[in-house]
């Protein structure tokens, strides 16, 4: 289940607390403390593509778009 759709069914619970708080006990993404997931792009939230050398912290996608003004060149 997505981040997104799990908040989206609370807008049907808040009139029930107790089934929203089953609901939030047993739907709830999993805490992540390793792996792919932790590692999101800082300007558009991507997991794929991730450049984290220099801690840059950036997906290539956004890499390409700001890469002049950070100050790296482009070879070739």
């Amino acid at each position: 289940m997505t981040t997104s759709s799990y908040k989206k069914a609370f807008t049907q619970l808040r009139a029930k607390p107790v089934k929203l708080a089953k609901y939030v006990k047993h739907n709830k993404p999993k805490e992540r403390s390793c792996g792919a997931a932790l590692k999101k792009c800082k300007r558009c939230g991507r997991n794929k593509a991730h450049i984290q050398k220099y801690g840059l912290g950036l997906c290539r996608q956004c890499f390409r778009d700001i890469a002049k003004k950070i100050g790296f060149k482009k070879y070739s």
